[in-house]
């Protein structure tokens, strides 16, 4: 009895032990049955996108040429204009104390007209006599034309101060006309607002801002990691936000030779020559990428970038290849350009290779309204 009895506990021990190891390899599998990829022939094109905008070449602002108050505007914003075009009309409101001064002038030179003029009718009745020499008489009447002159000069100031013109001026400063031809975009004033002329110290008030249309470029910014990747003449692909499915056609003209600090990063402009065609209208600063192909390579060995992974210590790329059902071994790869999506591969993984699909993730589960579970991809 008492050996049935040992034999039933060895039987009993040897049975848990049993489960207890069949437990451990069980849970031991890989809760993920990773799939395997081949490496494929691609031509892959590394790009730089930059972000700008569409704006015309030439933005031209058009200022008053006189101070006053703004009497009429004759243009509304997308109004096309040719050169010469009237835009508004200036009201010249004369300042009190250049206005005092001016009439002042006047009235002092007429004074010393008129002693001059009588100066002259006497010296030239002595003239007449034989009294006086030529050269002494040529000498009063020279005084006389230039006392005269200096009037005349002195009222048309006065006339510009009060009116803003001369009487019969063929261009008349109190007119505000466009230099250009083009598309009105900007209209910043209104009726009976103040304007001020351009001088040396001030722009003046902008009446308007008329550009060509026609003509646009894209100006971006690049980051200084990529803007040694760049020449003048690269072709680029601008694709804008307002229009969907379109590509323009441009060249890259200018890359600065100066960067600036945007949210602490260093960024250089560019700005590219954009061909336009008649299929959409294009308004200056639609938002806009440029694609920059810098490096192409055609039909060459190439990998899926999802399957490369990155060593934490030296950052350098591997990948995991299959030597056996669900058994992976690590290779160090070298890779060459990328454009994203698949990156050349130089050296380490052959086309007969079976690349371990590392990130793929389980499907998730989710319990039905009849109770049972459904596979949601």
């Amino acid at each position: 009895m008492k050996y049935l009895k040992y034999i039933g506990i060895a039987v009993l021990v040897l049975g848990f032990m049993f489960s207890m190891a069949y437990y451990i390899k069980t849970n031991s599998r890989s809760a993920i049955t990773y799939e395997t990829e081949i490496l494929s022939y691609e031509t892959i094109e590394e790009k730089i996108v930059a972000t700008g905008s569409v704006i015309p070449e030439d933005e031209v602002n058009i200022v008053p040429q006189i101070s006053g108050i703004l009497d009429e505007i004759y243009v509304e914003e997308g109004d096309e204009v040719n050169e010469g075009d009237l835009l508004a009309k200036i009201k010249v409101v004369p300042n009190e104390q250049a206005l005092n001064s001016a009439e002042g002038r006047v009235k002092t030179l007429r004074i010393i007209l008129n002693n001059s003029k009588k100066e002259f009718d006497r010296n030239k009745k002595l003239f007449d006599k034989g009294v006086i020499s030529e050269q002494e008489f040529n000498s009063i009447e020279l005084r006389y034309n230039q006392d005269a002159q200096n009037l005349d000069n002195a009222m048309s100031d006065l006339q510009i101060i009060k009116l803003g013109s001369i009487d019969g001026s063929a261009a008349t400063n109190t007119i505000v006309r466009s230099t250009v031809k083009g598309t009105v975009l900007v209209v910043p004033v209104k009726e009976g607002d103040q304007v001020i002329e351009a001088n040396t110290f001030n722009p003046g008030t902008t009446i308007s801002t008329v550009a060509d249309l026609s003509k646009m470029i894209f100006e971006g910014m690049v980051d200084e990691g990529e803007v040694g990747k760049l020449s003048v003449g690269l072709p680029l692909k601008i694709s804008l936000g307002a229009i969907e499915d379109k590509e323009y056609d441009a060249k890259l003209t200018l890359i600065s030779p100066k960067g600036v600090d945007v949210a602490g990063a260093i960024q250089f402009k560019i700005e590219g020559e954009v061909y336009l065609d008649d299929e959409f209208i294009v308004r200056a600063g639609y938002s806009a990428n440029a694609s920059i192909v810098t490096d192409i390579k055609e039909n060459v060995l190439a990998i899926n970038e999802a399957l490369i992974q990155y060593d934490n210590k030296s950052k350098k790329p591997f990948i995991e290849v299959q030597i056996a059902d669900q058994k992976f071994e690590r290779r160090d790869i070298e890779i060459g350009v990328s454009d994203g999506v698949y990156a050349e591969i130089l050296s380490g993984v052959t086309e007969k290779d079976n690349i371990k699909v590392w990130n793929k993730t389980e499907p998730l589960k989710r319990n039905t309204d009849a109770g049972e579970d459904a596979v949601i991809d």
